[in-house]
C-alpha cells in the first residue's frame, strides 16, 4: 500500500456518510436496473440435491457451538452437504415472477453478491471452480482442474484454503447496488457478504462440518480464480468448508 493510501479506509468511511443536510435526492434509472443474478447457461453443470428446509438443530445451540475450524479431515464432503450449505448461504426462499427472496438480507433486494466455490474434495463434483446458480440450485462450471494451490495463494497463502474440501468465494457485482445507493452502496455489499458467511458458518455446524472465514486475500489472484475483472466485479470474502479433523 502506498504511503498516501494509509488512511484510505478513514476516507471511505467519511465520504460515504449520510447526514440530513447533505443527503440529496436522485432519480433511479429503472430502464437500466441491473439483474440480480449471474448465469452460465452454456457451462457444464451439476444439479444439487434439494435442500432440507425443515427441522434441524436449534439456532441457539448452533450459535453456542460455532467456532473457526482450521484443521480438516482427509475425508471430503458430499454434494448434498455442499448444496445444503449453499442454499443456507443465499438460497431461494420464495419466487413469484421477478421476485426472488433469499435466505440472506440484501439492501433494496438488489443481491449484488455472487457465490463461487473452489471444489477440492466433493463427491460427484469435479475439482475446479463453480458458480452457484441461485434460482436453479445448481453448480455451473467456471474452470476445471485442481485449484488447491491457486486458492491457497489467493487466500494470502493460507494452507487451510488448500486442505479444505471446498472454499467459498463471494464477489460483488458493484453496479447492482450502486445503481440505487451510489457510493454508500459499497458499505452494503461488504455487509451482505458477511450475512452469507454467517449463514454458511451456522449451516456447517448443523451438518457437523467446520468453516473458517477469510478476509485476508490477494485480490487479483482471487479475482482470477473466478473470472472477475476486479473493476465491475471483485471478490470480497472467502470461507472454507470441510469436515473437522476430530471427526476422523
Amino acid at each position: 500500500m502506498r504511503a498516501d493510501d494509509q488512511r484510505i479506509g478513514e476516507r471511505f468511511q467519511r465520504e460515504t456518510r449520510y447526514s440530513r443536510d447533505s443527503l440529496d435526492g436522485w432519480q433511479l434509472d429503472w430502464a437500466n436496473r441491473p439483474g440480480d443474478h449471474k448465469s452460465y447457461p452454456q457451462a457444464p453443470h451439476v444439479e444439487l440435491p434439494r435442500p432440507d428446509r425443515e427441522d434441524g438443530p436449534g439456532l441457539w445451540s448452533l450459535l453456542q457451538r460455532r467456532r473457526s475450524v482450521r484443521r480438516y479431515a482427509e475425508q471430503g464432503i458430499s454434494a448434498a452437504e455442499l448444496g445444503q450449505v449453499l442454499w443456507a448461504a443465499d438460497g431461494l426462499t420464495q419466487q413469484a415472477g421477478d421476485l426472488a427472496l433469499r435466505t440472506a438480507p440484501s439492501a433494496g433486494g438488489l443481491y449484488p453478491v455472487e457465490t463461487y466455490v473452489a471444489v477440492h474434495d466433493v463427491a460427484d463434483v469435479e475439482p475446479g471452480v463453480w458458480h452457484y446458480d441461485v434460482r436453479g440450485h445448481r453448480l455451473d462450471q467456471v474452470a476445471a482442474g485442481d485449484v488447491r494451490i491457486a486458492t491457497a495463494h489467493a487466500a494470502l497463502d493460507q494452507p487451510i484454503a488448500a486442505t479444505a474440501a471446498a472454499v467459498f468465494l463471494w464477489t460483488a457485482v458493484f453496479e447492482r447496488t450502486l445503481w440505487k445507493y451510489r457510493q454508500r452502496g459499497f458499505r452494503y455489499m461488504y455487509m451482505e457478504a458477511g450475512h452469507l458467511a454467517q449463514n454458511v458458518a451456522l449451516a456447517a455446524v448443523a451438518l457437523g462440518l467446520g468453516t473458517c472465514q477469510i478476509a485476508a486475500i490477494y485480490d487479483d489472484e482471487a479475482n482470477a480464480l473466478v473470472g472477475a475483472d476486479g473493476t465491475t466485479e471483485s471478490v470480497l470474502y472467502m470461507s472454507t468448508l470441510a469436515r473437522g479433523a476430530d471427526d476422523d
